[in-house]
């Protein structure tokens, strides 16, 4: 018994999964070169190795012939016949013909063979487990390092690799220890072989999770229409249901929030916010900022820009750390976000209606009989504080116009920014 082939085909059935009638194939089509050469002379050779026992027997055909005169090639009627009784001359015969230390020549081409041509097979053992199961979730154990922080993970049958780039930068690991992923991606290799690529940060691995965690979202009530994620630190994702009678963020949240906690500790405490689809990009927008109030917004569709201000308390949290919450909520939206503090609004526009009033047009002078969208009510109180030209009201701050009766900040505010656009 051949000891050290079994051992490779019971090897590499257990833990690679290659049958073992394909690993013998490669190995007796790699042994027939080494035969022929081993045998001079010699034609049609044929290798034969046996499956349970891994003993190998080298074949040559040889003519039957009455006289030999090449060895290698011609064999007499009577050995013939001692191999097959029936035959006779002019036919072929398969004669045994294994070289000495053949054995040892097997197992080393055995050895390449596990290197090169296995390669083909396990590439397609690969395909074959793993090709349909595509944006699925898998768990492995974490086996070694490679090239940096590159792991590579066992998944029991194969080996497969999540880049650095592929899991989040707050996400630490050490040899031995469990990793859910994303099975993202099974790519040939450059020797032949395939590789699996796992992912943790890729923003498909949050919406498995909460497939996972949320019943609804797994019968199709309620839907993720999309998921922007910066891995490690916080994910937005839009959902809508499909059932008017189910709310799809209190059903992603679930009772006392422990849906979206287990998915939160999966991730390792990312943060993530559930927001109510809309297909309006401002109300979108909107959903995403809540509670936070939008105090003036502007929508270019030219340039797909939408600009916002917002009251100064609120800044940082809709700009959020080194500006990702605006960032997200941009992709969310698919338009270019610009964020505004109230206080700078408030000067850009102030410099902007004294430039207007230091206009020379006697127009600017001229009293007014109303304001456009501003109650006759409100005017007249205006206009009896002497805020009865346009230029008056140019020269004059919220805060001054909010003194008049009648008149709050906000609505001085709405005032000046009527008459702006007025003169603009």
């Amino acid at each position: 018994m051949n000891k050290d082939l079994i051992a490779i085909f019971e090897y590499l059935e257990r833990e690679k999964g290659i049958k073992r009638d394909i690993v013998i194939s490669a190995i007796e089509e790699s042994l027939r070169a080494a035969a022929r050469k081993s045998i001079s002379g010699a034609s049609n050779v044929t290798v034969h190795i046996h499956p349970k026992t891994g003993n190998i027997d080298v074949y040559c055909e040889k003519e039957i012939v009455d006289d030999v005169e090449v060895p290698a090639q011609e064999i007499s009627l009577d050995k013939a016949q001692e191999i097959d009784p029936e035959c006779t001359i002019g036919q072929f015969i398969d004669v045994l013909a294994t070289p000495r230390d053949f054995g040892r020549i097997a197992a080393q081409k055995a050895r390449q063979i596990i290197t090169q041509k296995l390669r083909g097979a396990e590439r397609d053992v690969i395909y074959e487990e793993y090709r349909h199961r595509l944006n699925e979730l898998i768990s492995g154990t974490v086996k070694r390092f490679v090239k940096g922080a590159n792991l590579i993970v066992d998944l029991g049958k194969v080996e497969a690799i999540m880049p650095m780039r592929y899991y989040p930068k707050t996400e630490k690991y050490q040899i031995g220890d469990k990793v859910l992923a994303l099975l993202c991606e099974v790519n040939d290799t450059e020797n032949g072989g395939a590789e699996v690529v796992l992912s943790r940060s890729h923003p498909e691995f949050v919406r498995q999770l909460m497939v996972q965690e949320v019943p609804e979202i797994n019968d199709g009530t309620v839907l993720i229409d999309k998921i922007v994620r910066e891995a490690g630190y916080r994910t937005k994702l839009t959902v809508r249901s499909t059932d008017a009678k189910v709310d799809p963020v209190g059903a992603c949240v679930g009772m006392r929030g422990n849906r979206v906690k287990n998915v939160v500790r999966e991730l390792h405490n990312e943060k993530i916010d559930i927001i109510p689809y809309a297909q309006d990009p401002v109300e979108l927008l909107q959903n995403a900022l809540a509670p936070i109030e939008i105090r003036k917004i502007s929508v270019t569709e030219d340039d797909k820009t939408i600009s916002i201000v917002v009251d100064d308390d609120d800044f940082a949290a809709v700009i959020g750390k080194k500006g990702m919450n605006a960032r997200l909520n941009s992709r969310l939206i698919d338009y270019e976000l610009e964020v505004q503090r109230m206080t700078d609004y408030n000067k850009a526009m102030a410099l902007q209606r004294n430039e207007l009033a230091s206009a020379e047009d006697p127009l600017l002078d001229e009293p007014l009989t109303g304001i456009e969208g501003i109650n006759k009510l409100i005017f007249e109180h205006l206009a009896a504080e002497g805020f009865n030209t346009m230029r008056r009201l140019l020269l004059s701050t919220p805060e001054q116009l909010a003194q008049v009766s009648g008149i709050s900040l906000d609505m001085a505010n709405k005032i000046l920014e009527q008459i702006r656009k007025q003169r603009m």
